[in-house]
């Protein structure tokens, strides 16, 4: 049996699948990777009040991939003299992933690019149809986290969720 799709449902599936196919992301922002760029905003924005820093634990569960993934990144920005890890204080056990001050001048850098590219598409759409294009991606976005509740109704389920705390780009 053919499924028929509306109209409708048929134009919304045409724009679904033109902007999967886009790249969002540029393969590098000021010469870092999308997921670097990810992980260094949920390391600046992403950490509880109080506290010195996140862990890997914190830092997978706010861009929902494992912990392995997070410590590999983190590796990698440590490498690169963005981030650095710091023996908590009041648990000797636990250890917190800082930004160094390379990192916040990165972070700047970042913002900068991003907040350059959304104020083009608000120029491109104008104030009113920008706003619009949020509140609709904002009801999208919890249509699908209540169909993705139950993984045998979810329906085109993104493979790279993100960060939506951290400023995801």
């Amino acid at each position: 049996m053919e499924t028929k799709l509306s109209p409708t449902a048929r134009m919304l599936l045409k724009s679904w699948m033109q902007l999967k196919k886009m790249d969002l992301h540029p393969q590098s922002i000021a010469g870092y990777k999308p997921s670097e760029g990810r992980l260094l905003f949920c390391i600046k924005y992403g950490k509880k009040p109080d506290s010195p820093g996140p862990t890997v634990t914190d830092l997978s569960k706010l861009l929902h991939v494992t912990s392995p993934t997070v410590t590999q990144l983190i590796n990698e920005l440590a490498g690169k003299g963005l981030v650095q890890r710091n023996v908590d204080p009041k648990d000797r056990r636990v250890v917190r992933i800082t930004l160094t001050e390379t990192g916040e001048q990165i972070i700047q850098k970042l913002g900068d690019s991003l907040a350059a590219s959304l104020k083009g598409l608000i120029e491109y759409l104008g104030e009113g149809e920008s706003r619009q294009l949020a509140e609709l991606l904002s009801k999208v976005a919890v249509y699908l986290q209540e169909r993705n509740t139950n993984p045998n109704q979810s329906l085109l389920r993104g493979e790279d969720e993100g960060c939506s705390d951290c400023s995801d780009f």
